[in-house]
Parts: structure tokens; C-alpha cells; sequence
């Protein structure tokens, strides 16, 4: 039997378990999907916003493909420091496949960026999306004005859950601290900041409608910044996405703001240059400068500029993988070294070791785009079988575990953690309700134990 852990349990390390049981070539195959959390399914459940349960419903295909009798699911279970090292973990697995997506924020690199107040987007959307690794209590949105500096859907995502009312967002998921500090947010305007031009923002079309149907919000956009944009006069040769998102906001532009009781800014080619702390050391703004076109696809700055007043910055400019202790990394491209899929240590393929999605080709794509890099990988790991096998294993996967000290949640206790969730949201009256801690988390799936040893997975 050819053993294989899958360490990720989101969506490209899900697939890849999938294409692994699909193919025909190995037809004796077990597969341990492992994961830090002791919940399954990455960040459909800790990435996806709460209020777009159609893409949320993607846990049901993930669901089917953890329930097959050729895959087990193994929660709580750290991967990278030791006790349980890549080296320790080759010593389980004839062959193991990292997919442990990209964990960190990029960053801005500017004056300020630090000051209380200023947070990455990531840790805004774990805090709503109940993350046991993000206080429940960690916002408390006092502010009056907040700037979301970044134009793709997950800055779309933060500026909507800040502007939706909390009686809309009580029918979702979201946390009771989280729903409750929503419904008691002092948040009127929020700014929506990009460093270029409507026709070059990453969000995607439907995101970007869902702000017009904000039912207290007024969505106000300038058009003279619109037109600074080259396309926006004539926006007919753009593809079909940016073209759509131009239309949008010219719509927007047109129409003059109804009194409601928020407003969202979307704001287009300034680039942040400094966050202004006030006498208690808090963001009280971000100072911003006026850019325009390259004339080569970027932009440049052109003088001028402006400060936003704002006691909560939300940064959201892209992810980016982060080094796994024990295996090789390319700080360049923030990615492990690979081919197809196999593990480069020096430039020579490291037998039995893999990656799959983002920590293998960088951030980029949507959830879709997972499959055929998992199934990739996955082909080439089969490619490899015959003389994987040929290696001696020290021990039962599920014992070496145990042995290294790793108290598992399997699926069985993934189970116990979704009654319990759904037994809470109840007592609420409301549909089911995150647990959003470590404790709460473990006690449910039927054991009370610390975290695992911090690993990316």
C-alpha cells in the first residue's frame, strides 16, 4: 500500500487527495490528510466571507472526498517544528504532499504600517471567520472612519462586512463576539483605496456589485479619478472582467448619495506613503500620494496627494508563503523550490517530498485553480511510486503520531465540533454558529488539550 500524507486540508490539499484516489495506476492507496486545525477545509471555512454561502457550499465536494474510505482526516496536528519535522514525518509516509497555502500578508513597507490600529486584512477576515488563532474579542471597531487599502475581492470583502448590518449578518456563521462588536460598530466611512486604476483592480464584477446592494450604505465614486484612467473614456477594448467593473463604477459615479446612514469610498491611483499616529500612538490617518499611469501597464506618482482620516487600516495587498522549517524555500518567490510538484533540495527532486497549491506556485487563481495544480502533482507522485515503495516504513502512520506526542482529532471529532456548532447556533436562535477558540474547538471534538506546536498547516 503506498501511504501518503497531504499536509493542508483546504482545497488544493483536498484535490490533491482526490487525484490521488481517482487514479488507476497505484489502485492500493491510503491517504492521511493532516492539518494544525482541528477543523477541515482551509480557507473555505477560515477564508470565505459569511454571507457568500454559495461559495461556502464548496464543503459539501470537499466533504465527499474526506469521507472516502481511502482518506482520513487527522486534525490538531502541527507540522514543521519539531516534535513532528518533515524528516520525522518521511519516516510515516512513503510519500508526503505539503499544501499549506500561503499564511502571511504582504507587506507595504511603510512608516507606520505597525501602529496599533493598522492590521492586515487576513487577520480581520480570521477574526469574522471564528480563526482559534485570532481573539474572539480582537476588534472593536470604535472607529469612525476605516481605510482598506487594496482593490481585489478580499478587500471588497472586509469594506462589505464593515458596511452590512449586523441583523443581516446574524442569519450567517459569524461568531456571536464578532456579531455582537459588528452590531455595536461606530464605522460611518469606510475608504476603499487602490494604488491604480478601476480597469487594472483585481476584485471580480459580482464582488464589486454586492456593494451597490448594501441596504444602508451609499457607494460613492469619483469620477474624476475615474478618468484619469486611459480606458475609462473608452473602456470597450478592455477583457470582458475589467470592462464590466468600469461600467460599474461609472454607474456609481453618476449617482448622487442617498443620506444612508455609511458611506463606502471607493477610491482609485494613490498609494499609501506613511500611517500618522495621534498622541496615544493609534493610526489616526493614512497619508496617501497621487499616482497616474506608466504608460507601461503601472503606475507612477505624480505629485500631490491626501491624508484619510482612519482609527482602523485594514491592509490588503496580497498573501505570501512563509518558510516551512525542514524544507527548502525560495524567499524570492515565497514558494518551496519544486517541478511539477516534486520537492527540489539544491535543484535535485527530494524523494517522497511534494507541494500543491499556493506554496507551490504563489498566490494566484481562484479555488478552481487548485484542481489541475493538485492533479499535477499528484501525477507526478504516482510517476514515482514504484520507487517510493521500495523504502521501509518505521511505523503505523497513526502510531508515529502518537509517539511523537500529537493528540489527533479525527473525523469523527470534526463531527462532534459541527453538532456542537450547530447545537450552539440553536440555543441563539440562529443557524449554526462558529466556536471561535482553541479550547471550545477541542473540548467538542471530544478531548481538551494545548495547541499543536505552530505549524503552517
Amino acid at each position: 500500500m503506498l501511504r501518503v500524507a497531504v499536509v493542508g486540508s483546504g482545497p488544493s490539499g483536498v484535490y490533491t487527495a482526490d487525484a490521488l484516489t481517482r487514479q488507476e495506476s497505484v489502485p492500493d492507496v491510503a491517504v492521511d490528510v493532516l492539518d494544525r486545525l482541528p477543523c477541515p477545509y482551509g480557507l473555505v471555512r477560515y477564508g470565505v466571507a459569511p454571507d457568500h454561502e454559495k461559495i461556502k457550499s464548496l464543503q459539501g465536494s470537499l466533504r465527499k472526498v474526506l469521507e472516502d474510505p481511502r482518506v482520513r482526516f487527522l486534525g490538531n496536528v502541527g507540522v514543521g517544528p519539531a516534535p513532528l519535522t518533515p524528516e520525522r514525518l518521511l519516516g510515516l509516509y512513503h510519500a508526503v504532499v505539503y499544501c499549506v497555502g500561503a499564511a502571511t500578508d504582504r507587506r507595504l513597507g511603510v512608516p507606520g504600517e505597525e501602529l496599533p490600529g493598522s492590521y492586515s486584512a487576513t487577520r480581520f477576515v480570521s477574526w469574522y471567520s471564528a480563526h482559534p488563532d485570532e481573539p474572539p474579542d480582537g476588534f472593536a471597531l470604535r472607529a469612525r472612519s476605516a481605510v482598506v487599502i487594496g482593490v481585489g475581492n478580499v478587500a471588497v470583502d472586509v469594506a462589505r462586512v464593515l458596511a452590512r448590518r449586523a441583523d443581516e449578518l446574524r442569519r450567517t456563521d459569524v461568531p456571536e463576539p464578532a456579531l455582537r462588536a459588528l452590531a455595536d460598530s461606530r464605522v460611518t466611512d469606510i475608504h476603499m483605496v487602490g494604488r491604480r486604476g478601476p480597469s487594472q483592480a483585481k476584485f471580480t464584477t459580482k464582488e464589486l456589485r454586492e456593494l451597490g446592494a448594501l441596504a444602508d450604505t451609499d457607494v460613492i465614486v469619483r469620477e474624476d479619478e475615474l478618468a484619469l484612467d486611459p480606458a475609462y473614456a473608452d473602456p470597450s477594448g478592455l477583457p470582458t472582467a475589467a470592462r464590466r467593473n468600469v461600467e460599474v463604477l461609472r454607474s456609481w459615479a453618476a449617482q448622487p448619495p442617498r443620506g444612508r446612514p455609511r458611506r463606502l469610498h471607493v477610491r482609485f491611483f494613490l498609494r499609501p506613503t506613511a500611517f500618522l499616529a495621534d498622541e496615544a500612538g493609534r493610526v489616526r490617518a493614512v497619508r496617501f500620494t497621487r499616482t497616474g499611469p506608466d504608460g507601461r501597464g503601472g503606475v507612477s506618482d505624480t505629485g500631490g496627494g491626501e491624508e484619510i482620516a482612519a482609527g482602523l487600516v485594514l491592509r490588503s495587498v496580497g498573501y505570501q508563503g512563509v518558510p516551512l522549517p525542514g524544507l527548502p524555500f525560495d524567499p524570492e518567490g515565497a514558494v518551496v523550490p519544486n517541478d511539477a510538484g516534486r520537492v527540489l533540495r539544491d535543484g535535485t527532486p527530494s524523494p517522497g517530498e511534494y507541494v500543491a497549491g499556493w506554496i507551490k506556485r504563489g498566490p494566484t487563481g481562484v479555488i478552481g485553480t487548485n484542481r489541475p495544480c493538485a492533479k499535477e502533482t499528484a501525477t507526478a507522485l504516482i510517476a514515482d511510486a514504484p520507487g517510493l515503495l521500495t523504502r521501509e516504513l518505521s511505523a503505523d502512520p497513526l502510531a508515529g503520531l502518537r509517539a511523537a506526542g500529537i493528540r489527533t482529532v479525527a473525523w469523527q471529532g470534526w463531527l462532534a465540533i459541527e453538532a456542537a456548532e450547530a447545537q450552539w447556533g440553536r440555543s441563539l436562535d440562529r443557524g449554526t454558529v462558529k466556536i471561535p477558540d482553541w479550547e471550545g474547538l477541542l473540548t467538542a471534538a471530544g478531548h481538551a488539550s494545548a495547541p499543536p506546536a505552530e505549524g503552517p498547516a
